[in-house]
């Protein structure tokens, strides 16, 4: 059988293993990655051997960011990290622009925090906004949830994003920098979109249920009442509203919340600028070793752990370092089995006949990995499935294609976002968080996800034309 039929073969075995199966992805890769092989006609050893070949290399190459990141996450999570930097931005902007400042915190938030996390954790945040402004959760909940999930796919070290840039090798302050550049106009085009389809929508804002009410003191009553009045008048809040609103939280200080996100994605940063620019040899050595990715949220999980935890015991960091692990743990194999995916394909040499199949038929270079993404993404629901996935296929395919592996990258991690719907986890996060009916939900997040990737690609497919 030939290469390219056992591929594809493969990928509807795969598919199927996922959605009809009680078969998890990380099985299901692993299996599909060595069906692909024997179909191919390699011998038994040695489509063994390409599968546990790429399994290790991709461990080796992000098995320990994969799991500092998630350790640096969990802490910004249980420390009121990510909380202190919404309320910070809030008080920046202003409360009228409430669905910008919820974007904006899951914009940042989602680069260590995984998006339903992330949406969970800052979901009470979103409803209490949308009380005292009156702006409907199709809105707030719809922004909140379009930040998140935009870093979320195109910004490492978000497992998709870093898997994808991993197995292109590209370098991965390279991959943070296309994927901000490339989320920025994204989050823009968002903001416009739920402003719009909002208002095509009946308002939905939560009600404060009696139990919350019984968890205020009449002092949090009080100050509430004042807020709601002040806002009724017209009037913006102070800081001193937000320091009445919060007299009774123990978040840690913006200044630690903000550097602990931001100082490892700036030193992965510093290295991929000095080698751009060019030091001394002794400068060189530093950066390389604070720039690595590994030290850089190394260094990040330390702050987490002194300066954000500093009020947790001993035994609290130590439960939630194991908890992060065990998140971390069903990534990370996951991840690994793609890349061993990955190494199946290359050493059959089935990506090389189809990209130059591709070539022949003069389709566009840029639609190849503009459209893996969706069709990995639709019929199985998971974005991070479907960039590992699509990557694994891409990889061999590129020399052949000869695009850009930054572009193809940000193309793959761009179309896995569509859709969000119905066998989606995270659609489920934003729809029972936001209190959205579900036919609410598929009428305007859902249309969401498809739009943002749809205007993603129309960006990527320009930019193509000048690289």
């Amino acid at each position: 059988m030939g290469p390219v039929v056992a591929l594809l073969i493969g990928i509807v075995i795969m598919m199927f293993l996922v959605i009809k199966t009680k078969i998890q992805a990380f099985p299901a890769l692993i299996l599909t990655a060595l069906i692909i092989g024997l179909l191919s006609g390699l011998p038994a050893g040695e489509a063994i051997s390409a599968v546990t070949t790429g399994f290790g290399n991709t461990m080796t190459s992000i098995g320990i960011v994969i799991g500092l990141g998630c350790i640096m996450g969990k802490f910004m999570e249980k420390s009121g990290a990510a909380k202190r930097m919404a309320l910070t931005i809030l008080k920046a902007v202003g409360i009228k622009s409430a669905d910008i400042v919820l974007g904006l915190t899951g914009f940042l938030v989602s680069i260590p925090v995984f998006c339903d996390s992330g949406f969970v954790i800052l979901s009470s945040l979103a409803k209490e906004f949308s009380r005292l402004t009156k702006k409907s959760m199709v809105l707030i909940g719809g922004m909140l949830g379009m930040g998140l999930y935009i870093t979320h796919f195109l910004v490492p070290p978000t497992p998709g994003p870093l898997a994808v840039a991993s197995t292109f090798g590209v370098d991965i302050g390279l991959f943070i920098l296309a994927g901000l550049a490339l989320s920025i106009p994204l989050f823009i085009f968002a903001v416009f979109f739920f402003r719009w389809i909002s208002k095509k929508h009946e308002d939905i804002i939560p009600e404060r249920d009696e139990e919350d009410l019984k968890r205020l003191s009449p002092e949090q009553r009080a100050v509430l009442d004042r807020i709601k009045d002040k806002l009724d008048r017209g009037e913006d809040l102070t800081s001193a509203d937000f320091s009445e609103m919060l007299k009774d939280e123990t978040l840690p200080g913006a200044g630690i919340s903000f550097a602990t996100l931001l100082v490892p994605v700036l030193l992965i940063l510093s290295k991929t600028i000095t080698d751009l620019i060019g030091v001394g040899e002794t400068a060189q050595y530093i950066f390389a070793l604070i720039g690595s990715p590994v030290t850089a949220i190394f260094i990040s999980v330390l702050m987490s752990v002194y300066l954000l935890s500093r009020k947790h015991s001993r035994e609290d960091c130590i439960g939630i370092t194991e908890a992060a692990l065990n998140d971390a743990g069903l990534i990370a194999f996951v991840t690994a089995a793609g890349g061993a995916l990955g190494n199946v394909i290359k050493v059959t040499e089935a990506g090389t006949i189809m990209a130059e199949a591709i070539i022949s038929a003069k389709l566009p270079i840029i639609l190849v990995p503009l459209l893996v993404g969706t069709i990995l993404r639709f019929p199985q629901g998971s974005g991070t499935v479907a960039m590992i996935t699509g990557s694994a296929i891409l990889a061999p395919m590129l020399p052949a294609l000869g695009i850009n592996p930054v572009i193809a990258g940000l193309a793959v991690c761009t179309t896995a976002m569509a859709p969000s719907y119905l066998n989606d986890s995270y659609f489920w996060v934003v729809t029972r968080f936001s209190g959205l009916p579900v036919n609410t939900s598929l009428k305007t997040w859902s249309v969401g996800t498809i739009a943002v990737p749809i205007v993603g690609s129309i960006i990527l497919a320009i930019v193509n034309i000048f690289l």
